[in-house]
């Protein structure tokens, strides 16, 4: 099963929360699957970290918006301060009366890639 995401850039702000959507994005990619922190928080992190490749990115137009999305990612970077990533866990419902889409998100995680890391990775060391 697909677990579908979209990452956005955006630059630090002085009165934006992290824990809110930004107006302003400057990238953003679509991920067809693995989108769950626990795979793509992870793999984010640690690009951010370890300078791992990322891969399976498509890039998109910045209006693009997806009726399908799971999680929505923010990358918030600005020069000489360290950057902090958020994810928002998506839900969307259409509305019976209007066949219209509605989507409401939540704000899950907000931290630095090192607070994802040790969050979210599986620990892979445990006996099983």
């Amino acid at each position: 099963m697909s677990t579908r995401a979209q990452v956005r850039f955006a630059t630090r702000e002085e009165g934006v929360s992290f824990s809110e959507h930004p107006n302003a994005i400057h990238a953003q990619f679509y991920i067809h699957y693995d989108g769950y922190p626990e795979g793509l928080g992870v793999e984010i992190a640690e690009s951010l970290t370890k300078y791992q490749k990322i891969m399976h990115w498509e890039i998109e137009s910045l209006d693009a918006r997806h009726g399908d999305l799971e999680y929505i990612y923010y990358i918030w970077q600005a020069p000489g301060k360290s950057t902090w990533i958020s994810i928002f866990e998506v839900a969307g419902k259409f509305c019976e009366y209007s066949d219209k889409y509605f989507e409401t998100t939540e704000c899950i995680f907000v931290g630095e890639p090192s607070n994802i890391i040790n969050k979210y990775k599986l620990n892979t060391n445990a006996d099983g």
